[in-house]
């Protein structure tokens, strides 16, 4: 199937969102500084027998970097609103990391509109995560981060990159979709969204946020989780939460793999994914 990258008017300001396939509607939810880029190889193996939606949420990758509010609840109204837009009833949610705790809040907040749900290295199922995240929410982050993520850090990052890879060391999933991140910091607006977003759901001491109180009223919904055993984004333990949440919940666990395991292991998790959607 060919991929169609479009664009849509939700209230004032422009959504970006792939659109592939027919069949079963699957939305894709990416990230912290992610985008919709993050879930290309996913989308070319499902989309034979599946529509496949992956958006650019507000403040990332294409779409719009407004002022206003970046919490979990208003991601998932922005879902919602798109998924009206489109005439789509019901879907799959795959969330990852951040994307995880949005999906759930949608489950909570609209789980008529949800047939299955797929949680990668979710947030919102513990307190703990990166000391790096943690940082972000300090006072005083919006005057560091210009400066980390400025053009001279960059080169100079960049150069050192190329010395290794000269030497023979290839990035982890996890060093490149973080530098990918990392350099989408470079504009102001970006940065805005990007401090607006972690503060939402970070503190100095960890995720704020709490689906806990909230799963057992989706708990009819299936479930699979996935989670890389070396994560040390969102640590891997909180896989348990979901478990002993929703009854008869999935849980595969990709030993070795980071905070991205379906980018560490695409066909392996292709498969997963295919298969928990054909039960």
């Amino acid at each position: 199937m060919r991929t169609q990258a479009t664009r849509v008017m939700l209230g004032e300001h422009e959504l970006a969102y792939l659109d592939s396939g027919v069949g079963p509607a699957v939305l894709f939810i990416h990230g912290l500084t992610s985008s919709s880029r993050s879930w290309t190889r996913l989308v070319d193996a499902l989309d034979t027998d599946h529509r496949i939606l992956a958006p650019d949420l507000f403040g990332h990758g294409a779409s719009a970097k407004p002022m206003g509010d970046y919490s979990l609840s208003a991601h998932a109204a922005t879902l919602r609103d798109l998924l009206d837009r489109l005439g789509m009833d019901r879907v799959t949610l795959v969330g990852h990391s951040l994307g995880g705790g949005i999906a759930l809040q949608f489950c909570y907040l609209f789980p008529e509109r949800v047939s299955r749900l797929v949680l990668i290295a979710s947030g919102g199922l513990g307190r703990s995560v990166s000391p790096l995240l943690r940082a972000a929410t300090l006072p005083g982050a919006e005057w560091v981060l210009p400066l980390i993520a400025s053009g001279w850090v960059r080169s100079r990052a960049e150069a050192v990159g190329r010395t290794l890879a000269g030497m023979g060391w290839r990035p982890s999933p996890d060093v490149t979709e973080a530098w990918r991140g990392f350099t989408s910091l470079a504009d102001t607006d970006s940065r805005r969204a990007f401090l607006a977003t972690t503060r939402a759901v970070i503190d100095p001491g960890g995720q704020t946020v709490s689906a806990q109180a909230h799963l057992p009223m989706v708990a009819t919904i299936p479930v699979l989780v996935v989670w890389g055993t070396r994560d040390r984004m969102i640590p891997a333990w909180h896989a348990t939460t979901a478990h002993q949440a929703f009854p008869g919940c999935r849980v595969e666990l990709f030993p070795g793999a980071g905070h991205f395991p379906h980018l560490d292991e695409p066909e392996r998790f292709a498969e997963t994914l295919r298969d928990f959607l054909a039960q």
